[in-house]
């Protein structure tokens, strides 16, 4: 009996040891107990924007069962380092700034993310007890465990994330920075390295992307891919040049890492969500850039706004390839607020007030959603796959784009091209963008905003050169003439947009299903001349004659033969002033403003271009937004407002918001703080805010390309200003009111006192100089005359005498 229990014992113990052993191989093998140790890095500044980044990537981390350690690369000059409260956000290295380099002075902080890596292999001990370095950006979420030889890199192969606008790997620019021009590969984001080949192309990589970074030659769009034509992706550049130096070859896929808002591949689950790039879910917006200076980390109980629900998602989208996009644009969101909801907690704010968003939070259901990912099937790219076609349901490529947008050589115009450059930029529009910017001889000369956006220079119309007529709106189809006869365009589908509008997404031919002969357009219904005389006088087919405008999408071939068409129209509409009256234009100005829109339409309906009308790819700001469509473009051509905050574009014709440091235009209101009882004006007021604000973020990161000044030492000089100001008028007051008691003795008239200058006036050094000198010697003969007064008080003078001297010099006395 004995014996049997102990065998029956031994047979436990046996099956204890081979299920915890099962236990142990398919699930802590794969992600805890490694073969090899793995240590992941992510690069980081001393303020509030990564910080908030970095209570993310933290908790993304802590709970995706990533393994081995993290290290955040701080980097912060000594000064940043005296205010800066977010030391215990993550296990930190602290590495010396490069922002401003210290040979050139150039303001560059992207060149921290390669200096910091070397630093941290040249001086951490963790470098030297590694096998596997996996190198992130804090705007990312993991979602799962991201094991180097699971992915199947190996040493000599390292794993990353195809990155197709690095076009420079195929052209001149890396003949000009890499002696192996054939081995460089457009990769980024996600990059997992065995240390020995870390080690050696690390120095490359910063080496590199200083040499590119003082390559102003080659900075232009068409060779690099960005937009900007600013050198800011100088350090992806050294990154594919240096690993190219040393002979590195990648596993590249687009599989691992997805910017939310795009749609993964069926069958894989992406491990890394990169939120660089605004995205929306129906009327719910997310730009990290709205968040800059946003010091959410340190404000208890505050979060970002919280998206839709995922029942709500399944309102929103019945396509399930695009709602499960959609599913990971909310996971990516919840997750920020779910890190900095306990982020709050573990820094001893108050417990939060219950709600319906945080009970979700702490739910099953986002339990279930959030369990950490696994990749699946990996496709990984060849050579062949290394051209950046976009493959269509047919299995054909998509067809090439090409954005246009038309402006004149303005300030006016320029403010509203740094907006339209910027949104162009994050909206992932494929395809290259060209201004076509229309300006007179004399105007060139005097401009200084080409290099706002890639260009292409037209002869102005602005003043007819045949009638004298002043008319800049004939400059857009004149400007497409030009550009479709000089110009050499590869691309298949043109989309013509205006100056005026921020892109909020992808706007192609193959999602709004435009074709050959089948434009596609918004509408336009005030064009009320398609359905009267107007279009009977001035085309043959006035029955194809389409209301619309705004945003064209038009293939090449149709452009080609409708531009003249679009410029002789305008010019035949503008010209016929009988028939400018509002019951026939719709024009409420009856000055023939919206010619050009008619001279488009009418000149579709000669070729009987017809239109496939679509109401959901454009919106007015102000305008009440139909729930669940994601519009592609904000035209903010009308006056819209929030509350008691307004945007009129008319206001900033002749304001230079693009040349003053810092300039920008009034801040929208704070999306809390709006009224939800109504949903159709809550939702309209968040998108006019997300427009006001796209455009502040446009002008912000202008101004820091530019390297304009530090704002805080601005702020401090504004001080100064303003207390000189302070001074001047109340110096002024003191003889106004002087004059006056000395006006009023000749005369019974009372005049006004005089308005005090705006604070613009006196903006120069010479008259500021003045007023304070001015300011010193009056003070110095007031003090000298008080001296005398109190001299004369000590003599016996009549009370006559003494009320006199107080009278005289009351004005003096106040100044003193």
């Amino acid at each position: 009996m004995t014996s049997m229990r102990s065998l029956m014992d031994i047979l436990v113990i046996l099956v204890t040891f081979l299920s915890l052993g099962t236990i142990g191989f398919s699930e802590e093998y794969r992600v805890g107990e490694a073969p090899w140790r793995i240590h992941t890095l992510f690069s980081t500044e001393c303020n509030d924007y990564f910080d908030w980044q970095t209570v993310g990537i933290m908790h993304s981390y802590r709970r995706s069962g990533h393994p081995g350690p993290i290290t955040r690369l701080l980097s912060c000059t000594e000064e940043e380092k005296k205010r800066y409260r977010g030391f215990d956000l993550a296990p930190t290295m602290e590495v010396p700034s490069m922002s401003r380099h210290p040979r050139t002075g150039d303001w560059y902080p992207a060149i921290n993310k390669p200096a910091g890596v070397l630093h941290w292999l040249q001086h951490s001990e963790d470098a030297r007890n590694v096998d596997w370095v996996v190198i992130l950006d804090a705007d990312m979420i993991i979602r799962g465990p991201i094991v180097p030889w699971e992915l199947g890199a190996e040493k000599g192969r390292p794993v990353s994330q195809y990155y197709g606008y690095l076009i420079g790997c195929d052209n001149i620019l890396a003949k000009l920075h890499t002696k192996h021009p054939e081995l460089c590969d457009k990769v980024g984001g996600l990059l997992v390295f065995h240390v020995d080949d870390l080690r050696a192309m690390a120095p490359f990589w910063l080496s590199k992307s200083e040499e590119v970074r003082e390559d102003r030659a080659h900075w232009a769009t068409n060779i690099t891919g960005d937009i900007y034509g600013t050198g800011w992706i100088s350090e992806m550049y050294g990154y594919s040049f240096g690993a190219a130096e040393v002979g590195l070859r990648h596993k590249i896929t687009n599989d691992l890492m997805i910017y939310p808002g795009y749609v993964p591949r069926d069958g894989v689950e992406p491990i890394l969500l990169h939120y660089g790039l605004p995205f929306a879910v129906g009327n719910w917006s997310f730009t990290k850039l709205d968040h800059h200076q946003d010091g959410i980390v340190y404000d208890c109980g505050r979060l970002f706004p919280e998206p839709p629900y995922p029942r709500e998602v399944k309102g929103i989208e019945t396509d399930p390839g695009k709602r499960r996009g959609l599913m990971l644009s909310i996971e990516c969101m919840n997750t920020l607020n779910e890190a900095l909801l306990l982020h709050h907690i573990a820094r001893g704010c108050p417990k939060p007030k219950w709600t319906r968003y945080l009970s979700f939070l702490k739910s099953r259901t986002y339990a279930e959603l959030t369990k950490p990912k696994y990749p699946g099937g990996i496709r990984w790219l060849n050579e062949k796959d290394h051209e950046e076609d976009l493959i269509g349901e047919a299995g054909k490529p998509y067809p090439k784009i090409h954005t246009i947008f038309s402006t004149e050589c303005t300030p006016y115009f320029d403010w509203q091209t740094v907006g339209f450059m910027h949104s162009f930029r994050l909206s992932g529009q494929p395809g290259n963008v060209t201004r076509l910017l229309s300006c007179t001889d004399e105007d060139l000369k005097h401009y200084s905003g080409h290099d706002l956006a890639p260009t292409h220079y037209v002869p102005s119309m602005s003043v007819h050169p045949l009638t004298g007529d002043r008319y800049p709106a004939i400059n857009k189809p004149a400007a497409v003439v030009h550009w479709i006869n000089h110009a050499q365009i590869d691309a298949e589908y043109i989309v013509i947009l205006d100056a005026d509008m921020i892109m909020r997404g992808e706007i192609t031919p193959w999602e709004f299903k435009a074709a050959r002969g089948r434009p596609v357009s918004a509408p336009y219904g005030y064009l009320i001349g398609c359905d009267n005389i107007l279009a009977k006088l001035h085309t043959r087919n006035p029955e194809a004659c389409d209301k619309v405008g705004g945003v064209i999408i038009m293939h090449i071939e149709d452009l080609r033969k409708f531009a003249m068409y679009w410029l002789l129209k305008t010019q035949e509409v503008r010209a016929d002033t009988e028939h400018y009256s509002t019951n026939i234009t719709g024009d409420i100005y009856e000055a023939g403003w919206i010619s050009e829109m008619y001279g488009y339409s009418f000149g579709a309906a000669e070729l009987n271009l017809r239109h496939r009308i679509d109401g959901t790819i454009m919106m007015y700001p102000g305008y009440a937004p139909q729930l669940g469509v994601n519009y592609r473009v904000f035209h903010y051509g009308l006056v819209f407002k929030v509350g008691n905050w307004t945007f009129d574009k008319a206001k900033w014709r002749d304001v230079d918001l693009v040349n003053k440091c810092w300039a920008k235009f009034p801040d929208p209101p704070d999306p809390s703080t709006l009224d939800r009882t109504i949903e159709d004006a809550y939702h309209r007021d968040l998108l006019s805010i997300e427009c006001g604000r796209t455009l502040n973020d446009a002008l912000y990161l202008h101004h820091k390309r530019r390297n304009c000044p530090d704002p805080s030492t601005l702020a401090t000089l504004d001080e100064v200003v303003v207390n000189k100001e302070k001074i001047y008028r109340n110096f002024r007051k003191i003889i106004e009111s002087d004059a006056t008691r000395n006006s009023s003795n000749e005369s019974n008239d009372s005049p006004e006192l005089l308005t005090p200058p705006a604070s613009n006036q006196f903006s120069s050094i010479r008259i500021w100089l003045m007023v304070l000198w001015g300011a010193c010697f009056l003070g110095f003969v007031s003090l000298m005359l008080k001296v005398c007064v109190r001299g004369k008080k000590r003599k016996s003078k009549g009370k006559h005498y003494k009320s006199k001297k107080r009278s005289s010099y009351s004005a003096l006395h106040d100044l003193n």
